[in-house]
């Protein structure tokens, strides 16, 4: 006799687990959720684990903060298990011609959602620093940061070049591995099952799935199918015959002890916003002008390194990242990596931590890993029903899947149950394509609101 399930979602990432919650949660039980992999083990663990409600897209915005919302309810359920902090965003710049586009970076009229913005100098300075841990009775909005004197005391480790500094609040980060597992062991307890499997083909006949076949070679029937594939989004969408109009970019990220304490373990994720030039001596720098293949090293780099304090105690490790380049490839694993990439990141971030020079050369044993942005070319995620009866997507949620997620799969579980949708549903439906007025506007689309 054929097993038989009301839904079954490819796909154990952030995004599947998410999924599984809400639907469980919303009073489907007869759940299966399908990866070959370990729930949680391919990317989901790969970034920052950070979140922020600072976005130039309002109806990301919009999510974001219904996203936030529901982490910080989970939380408080949880006994905060998933150690969710509102340290905050830093960015920073030495560049006082910039001081004006931090202000604009926050303040757009139609994102109420961000709260209000707060400005500090010496002579009028009422900032109040984030706490290291929880995320209760803390600011919203922003703190906007105009005095290296004012900055360098409250961040001492910053560069004394350092201007002033946007310090975006309703911000942090989290174990994603914990708040991925708790979703999923909450789920398991409502019924839903997991299964580590690899899915083969799709059952579609008359335009509406019926079910799914394993590589075993077994066939299992149900009523909705998900695709929440995760890296592997689009080619689970071409199994269904649907073309998910999404590209796949390596995003790299690298890990090290930092045993000289350049980084203080209390400070929130800190960001230079300036574009800058590597700091290589002149005889490096020679070098790396001889050769054609290291030249570009040598050249101007785009703002956006970031670095923030992993664990707690003792615990003496940075994570450091930089979408320095863009590298469009098809998911493969394990994932590619760059050998150069920590001394390029390493030297970024000294312009704005300059202590971190003196690991030039010499940085211990850095751990490196990675996974794929699927994303959008507005970088929008997609979630809803695709053309195929019965079946439904969630994914491409680029570089915010962690921080998006239970909005995500509270989204999708509305869609599933019939349950009414919120008004930023349409947004991230892949039937937006359909609307000539929205791909006119993606012909002038600007900022992804990628770091």
């Amino acid at each position: 006799m054929r097993r038989k399930y009301e839904v079954i979602i490819c796909g154990a990432g952030i995004n599947g687990v998410s999924a599984a919650y809400f639907l469980a949660r919303a009073g489907i039980k007869d759940i299966l959720v399908l990866d070959e992999r370990p729930p949680l083990s391919l990317t989901s663990d790969r970034s920052t684990e950070c979140y922020r409600n600072l976005w130039p897209d309002p109806e990301l915005l919009k999510l974001m903060n219904r996203s936030i919302d529901l982490m910080e309810q989970i939380a408080d359920e949880s006994g905060n298990i998933f150690r969710m902090n509102r340290r905050g965003y830093l960015f920073v710049t030495a560049d006082e011609n910039k001081v004006q586009k931090l202000k604009d970076r926050f303040i757009v009229t139609d994102h109420p959602g961000y709260g209000s913005l707060r400005i500090h100098t010496l002579m009028k300075n009422d900032y109040q620093p984030s706490s290291v841990e929880g995320f209760h009775n803390q600011p919203d909005g922003a703190d906007l940061l105009l005095s290296n004197k004012l900055l360098r005391q409250h961040f001492p480790y910053l560069a004394e070049t350092a201007v002033a500094a946007l310090h975006v609040r309703r911000a942090g980060w989290l174990s994603a591995q914990q708040l991925g597992m708790y979703l999923l062991e909450t789920a398991r307890h409502l019924g839903v099952q997991f299964e580590t499997a690899h899915l083969e083909a799709l059952d579609i006949s008359n335009n509406s799935i019926s079910g799914i076949k394993l590589s075993t070679g077994e066939t299992i029937d149900c009523q909705a199918f998900v695709n929440a594939a995760g890296p592997f989004f689009k080619q689970v969408g071409s199994m269904l015959g649907v073309l998910i109009p999404v590209q796949s970019e390596l995003h790299l990220k690298v890990a090290f002890k930092d045993h000289l304490g350049v980084v203080s373990r209390d400070a929130p994720l800190l960001i230079w916003d300036d574009e800058q030039s590597l700091p290589w001596n002149s005889d490096e720098k020679a070098f790396l002008n001889s050769d054609p293949e290291t030249i570009w090293m040598t050249k101007s780099f785009p703002g956006g390194v970031h670095t923030r304090p992993e664990g707690t105690g003792e615990n003496q490790t940075l994570l450091m990242l930089w979408e320095y380049k863009t590298r469009l490839m098809d998911p493969a694993f394990p994932v590619p990596l760059d050998d150069l990439f920590p001394e390029i990141v390493l030297r970024g971030l000294s312009t704005m931590l300059p202590r971190l020079s003196d690991y030039f050369g010499r940085l211990s044993r850095p751990q490196m890993d990675g996974g794929y942005y699927i994303k959008t070319r507005e970088n929008r995620l997609l979630v809803g029903p695709l053309p195929i009866k019965g079946a439904f997507m969630i994914g491409a949620s680029s570089g915010y899947g962690i921080m998006a997620a239970c909005a995500a799969g509270e989204l999708l579980s509305n869609h599933i149950t019939g349950s009414k949708v919120p008004s930023y549903a349409y947004n991230f439906s892949l039937e937006r394509y359909e609307s000539e007025n929205y791909l006119k506007m993606l012909d002038n689309w600007g900022e992804s609101g990628q770091l």
